[in-house]
């Protein structure tokens, strides 16, 4: 499974650590930046992101910002997206579980390092549940996503 990431300057130490953790388990991951901790505007990363989750180019993603919401805001924009924003375990099972999020979003300002790689841990390992759930992401979008509703 390939797994994009992206984050802004808040973000970056987690991102660069998600990185090493995600590769150690064998997952292929392609870096969206940003590549350091300078300031800058979280949707020049969260777009590309985006796009690559749309056309297939990565698998699923995993963004990271102070607070998680200017990147879930960002990302949500794009139709084929579904980005939840998980602080804690339970909400990261939650987020993949009903609403199918291939992009996990999260604030690393609030939230410890160990607490980050729990939460990929079990957005990875949930599943979608389908059923009344496919029902509801599917009037999400305003219009179908590339090769949804087929």
């Amino acid at each position: 499974m390939k797994i994009g990431l992206c984050s802004d300057h808040a973000g970056f130490a987690y991102k660069a650590s998600l990185i090493g953790y995600l590769e150690g388990k064998g997952y292929e991951t392609v870096d969206f930046g940003t590549y350091s901790t300078e300031s800058m505007d979280y949707p020049d990363v969260a777009h590309p992101l985006a796009e690559a989750v749309e056309t297939g180019a990565v698998d699923k993603g995993i963004a990271l910002c102070g607070t998680g919401n200017g990147m879930a805001m960002t990302l949500n924009k794009h139709q084929g997206i579904r980005a939840g924003l998980a602080w804690n375990t339970g909400v990261g099972e939650l987020v993949k579980k009903h609403n199918d999020a291939n992009i996990l979003v999260m604030p690393a300002r609030f939230i410890s390092l160990d607490e980050a790689l729990k939460i990929t841990d079990v957005w990875l390992d949930t599943a979608f549940e389908g059923g009344r759930h496919q029902r509801r992401i599917g009037k999400i979008p305003l219009q179908p996503a590339v090769g949804e509703n087929e």
